[in-house]
């Protein structure tokens, strides 16, 4: 069995949207100890916190709250009594974090100097990065968990293996392999972002390109060349890395909903659990929402 922390890594990597089951405070007989966790995926669960109908339950709730797309935490408490199905007479505190699907999904096209300096960028973002260039010898032996090598004699078909609303940077060691690319990545027609290394002399006659082949200003309108923020200058392939980076940031934050002011369980719930936890156990119920404290009846605490 995996360490949850590596099943994580893997989940990461794959952009699955996943939760981490805690168990936050054990009191009695437990099946677990306090600070045990499981992993919850849509489809899996990995590693265990004891089994039993306490874990049945815990699965089936971080699956329900994988249903919202947006990270968030609950803590839900659980009398382990007979209408659990369990008779420890103990008690155990749940943490749920769930953590959303990785909607941010970029292809680099090239291998060069500059693409493996944005490969050490783009890496430590919450993505998934395909890689691809049709020389296998240009790229490094390893490669970060989100990063996928794609070695393709036809660069260009690539595109069509991409989600919608996906992040393109076309940056190959040839100018008409750069052409053939953008085309596709725009017939395409639902690109989130098109960047395009090279000069304004460069896109000039790409531009010509494109209108020769029937194609208006609208078709291309999209592309970002020369690619990068302005503010952020230099050629240097870490400098160039940066800018584009910088660049792709400000975009897909811009598309990202605005974060509620209040995330996750507010203090009180925290200190109002702590409270209860340190009094005798009574036949209060409290409602389940999620980020609050939930108690099921404390009758059933009894085997």
């Amino acid at each position: 069995m995996k360490p949850w922390y590596e099943v994580v890594n893997t989940l990461e990597a794959r952009g699955e949207a996943y939760a981490i089951v805690t168990v936050l405070g054990a009191r009695g007989s437990t099946p677990r100890d306090s600070g045990t966790k499981m992993v919850v995926s849509e489809t899996e669960s990995y590693c265990t916190i004891g089994g039993g109908h306490l874990e049945f339950k815990a699965i089936a709730e971080a699956r329900r709250l994988l249903q919202d797309s947006s990270p968030q935490q609950k803590i839900e408490h659980f009398p382990l009594g007979a209408k659990l199905g369990q008779c420890c007479g103990g008690s155990a505190t749940i943490l749920f974090e769930t953590f959303a699907l990785t909607n941010l999904n970029i292809m680099l096209f090239g291998a060069g100097h500059v693409g493996k300096a944005l490969i050490s960028v783009l890496s430590q973002m919450p993505c998934r990065i395909h890689w691809v260039d049709n020389r296998d010898e240009e790229f490094p032996s390893d490669f970060p968990h989100n990063v996928r090598k794609c070695v393709s004699e036809s660069p260009a078909d690539e595109v069509s293996t991409m989600p919608a609303n996906s992040y393109y940077i076309v940056m190959t060691h040839n100018h008409p392999l750069d052409f053939d690319i953008t085309e596709k990545v725009l017939t395409r027609n639902d690109a989130a972002y098109i960047g395009l290394i090279g000069s304004q002399t460069k896109w000039q006659r790409f531009k010509m390109r494109f209108e020769h082949r029937q194609h208006t200003e609208s078709f291309y309108q999209a592309v970002r060349c020369p690619v990068g923020l302005s503010a952020v200058p230099g050629k240097l392939p870490i400098e160039v890395a940066v800018s584009i980076a910088g660049e792709i940031i400000a975009e897909h934050h811009q598309t990202k909903p605005q974060k509620n002011t209040q995330q996750g369980v507010h203090w009180r719930d925290l200190k109002s659990m702590t409270e209860r936890h340190d009094k005798p156990t009574s036949t209060s119920s409290t409602e389940t929402h999620t980020g609050k404290i939930t108690n099921t009846n404390a009758e059933d605490a009894t085997p």
